[in-house]
C-alpha cells in the first residue's frame, strides 16, 4: 500500500489522498487481495492508506488501544475517528464538554496518524446557529486538527450554515445518498475534501457501478491541489466497500499514469 499510495503524490497528483472503508474488516471474497499474515488491521493497511473508526461512535476505547492500532500500521496511514453518539445524538451537541475531553484524550494516542474527527449528526437535528456555534467553538478550544461534519437535515445546507462551518474550520462531508442535492458536494472549510459513500440504492449494501466510480475518480483528481482528499466507503454490510475502495485506488493510479504519459 505505501508504495502505491506514495506514487499518487508529486507534481501530477500533488495532494494527500486517503481512500478506505468504515472499519477494517475484510470480507472472505476479498481476502486474497490482502496479505495472508498479520492482524486484520495490519492486512488492511497493507493495501489501503486510511480507515474510518466507527466503533468509537458506540463505545469508548482506551488510549492504549488507539496507541496499539497506531503502532501496527505504516507511517503514512491515517485514521479518521467518529465522534461518540452520546455527544451528537444523546446530548445533541449541547453540554458535551466532559465527553469531548474524554474522547480527545483517547484518540490523541493515535499521534501523527490521527486524521479528521467525524461529527455525524442525527437526521432530525436541524441547524441552530447558537448550538452549532457553541459546539464547534468547544471543539476548536480543544483540538486544532481536521474536523468534518456530516449533517443529515436539509436545514444545514444553507449559506448561513456553510459560513458557520467555514468559520469553525470544519469541512462538510459530501455524502451519498444525499438528503438534498447540495449534500453530495463538499462544503464548509475548503482546505479538506471528505467523501462518505454509504451505498445506493440500498444504503450499506449496494456496490457502486463502474460509471459512478469513474465519475468519483474524476472528482477526487479534480479537487484543489492543496486540499487533503478523503474517500470513505461505508457500504460494508456485504463487503462492497473493500472492492470499491481498491477499485478507486486503481482508477486514480491509472489517471496519474495517463497524465504522466501525456506529459512525457
Amino acid at each position: 500500500m505505501n508504495g502505491e499510495h506514495k506514487s499518487l503524490s508529486g507534481k501530477i497528483f500533488p495532494r494527500a489522498l486517503y481512500v478506505g472503508c468504515a472499519g477494517w474488516s475484510i470480507a472472505k471474497e476479498h481476502a486474497s487481495l490482502f496479505p495472508p499474515e498479520g492482524s486484520h488491521l495490519e492486512r488492511y493497511a497493507a493495501r489501503l492508506p486510511a480507515v474510518e473508526i466507527n466503533s468509537s461512535f458506540y463505545r469508548p476505547h482506551r488510549p492504549a488501544t488507539y496507541a496499539r492500532w497506531s503502532a501496527s500500521v505504516p507511517d503514512d496511514f491515517r485514521f479518521a475517528v467518529k465522534v461518540p453518539r452520546e455527544i451528537t445524538h444523546g446530548r445533541r451537541l449541547v453540554g458535551a464538554d466532559d465527553l469531548l475531553d474524554r474522547f480527545l484524550g483517547e484518540v490523541g494516542a493515535l499521534g501523527e496518524k490521527l486524521g479528521p474527527l467525524l461529527v455525524q449528526l442525527p437526521p432530525r437535528l436541524p441547524f441552530a446557529a447558537d448550538v452549532a456555534g457553541a459546539f464547534f467553538a468547544a471543539v476548536r478550544e480543544r483540538f486544532a486538527g481536521a474536523v468534518v461534519c456530516e449533517p443529515r437535515h436539509a436545514s444545514w445546507f444553507t449559506p448561513a450554515a456553510n459560513r458557520l462551518l467555514e468559520d469553525a474550520r470544519v469541512a462538510r462531508v459530501a455524502a451519498d445518498p444525499a438528503v438534498v442535492p447540495a449534500a453530495s458536494e463538499p462544503g464548509g472549510r475548503g482546505g479538506l475534501v471528505y467523501y462518505r459513500l454509504h451505498g445506493s440504492p440500498q444504503m450499506y449494501y449496494s456496490t457502486y457501478s463502474d460509471a459512478y466510480l469513474d465519475d468519483l475518480t474524476d472528482q477526487l483528481c479534480a479537487a484543489p491541489a492543496t486540499a487533503p482528499v478523503w474517500c470513505i466507503f461505508d457500504n460494508t454490510a456485504r463487503g462492497a466497500a473493500t472492492a470499491n475502495a481498491l477499485d478507486v485506488l486503481r482508477r486514480v493510479r491509472a489517471h496519474v499514469a495517463a497524465h504522466c504519459e501525456k506529459r512525457g
